[in-house]
């Protein structure tokens, strides 16, 4: 069965909400259950200022594309890197559409670009509902966004370079779902740290804080044994070309608990075993 086929037959079992429409309905503590102020963060060179001001294609479906062309030049499948825009095509029944677009998918270059950016367009269909579809036809990056978008995943390339090697992308939560939260997908892995991308012209916001903890809870209860071995939860911004991370010792076993029981819907319980809520 592939990957995809898994993801599909996972949602056809499916209940709750999504992992970012749960951080919606909460109301955290003040500053956040991990407050950005908390996360480390240091610059990896040349950031905002470098790139065009100006983009015509919208900021989600740029940080979307960077996002999945960094998953295909480190290695992964176009299949297994554009997964969520194929799962999205195949609500809309427009699956031979998404794979046209797909087999021009080869690097880095102006047409892979443009179809990356169009493909990413079917993701709102699983993300957000067919509702909030445009076709993809209707989009054309400009050459800023192109020019921006290759800048940014040269510069996802190079932090890998210096933090990876990942070990997992694109990575769903089997196991770890519960009634209340039964859906997300995270980002990247590397050997000890669980990586969330922020493509954005603003600062780390509590509710990023929030996703990456949660990934990193429904991780623990899920069937990944990778994230036994998770000693950081952090955020790379290529826009802004910022890493930031913290350690999970500093994060108190009192807000694990309650993200855990009142965000995720675990049931409460301390194991002796990993000293852990």
């Amino acid at each position: 069965m592939t990957d995809l086929s898994k993801l599909i037959e996972l949602l056809s079992t499916m209940s709750g909400c999504s992992v970012t429409q749960r951080i919606k309905t909460m109301k955290q503590p003040r500053g956040g259950y991990i407050k950005p102020k908390d996360m480390d963060s240091i610059s990896l060179g040349k950031g905002i200022e470098s790139l065009n001001p100006d983009e015509s294609t919208h900021a989600g479906l740029v940080g979307t594309a960077v996002d999945y062309l960094t998953r295909f030049l480190l290695g992964a499948s176009v299949e297994d890197a554009f997964q969520i825009s194929l799962l999205g095509a195949k609500i809309i029944q427009k699956d031979a559409k998404a794979k046209k677009l797909m087999t021009y998918i080869k690097g880095l270059d102006n047409q892979s670009v443009i179809n990356a950016v169009k493909l990413c367009g079917f993701d709102v269909c699983y993300r957000a509902g067919i509702m909030r579809y445009k076709p993809v036809e209707k989009i054309m990056p400009d050459s800023a966004s192109i020019e921006n978008i290759v800048t940014m995943v040269k510069r996802s390339l190079n932090f890998f370079n210096e933090y990876g090697p990942k070990i997992l992308n694109g990575f769903t939560f089997e196991g770890g779902y519960t009634n209340v939260v039964s859906f997300g997908d995270g980002d990247f892995m590397t050997k000890d740290t669980l990586w969330d991308f922020k493509v954005s012209k603003f600062p780390i916001k509590k509710e990023h804080t929030l996703q990456l903890l949660m990934y990193w809870r429904m991780g623990l209860h899920s069937i990944h044994p990778e994230f036994k071995n998770i000693q950081y939860l952090g955020i790379y911004n290529p826009r802004l070309n910022v890493v930031s991370r913290i350690s999970v010792t500093d994060i108190s076993d009192d807000v694990i608990r309650k993200v855990e029981t009142e965000v995720i819907g675990y049931k409460e319980y301390y194991n002796e075993t990993t000293k852990q809520f």
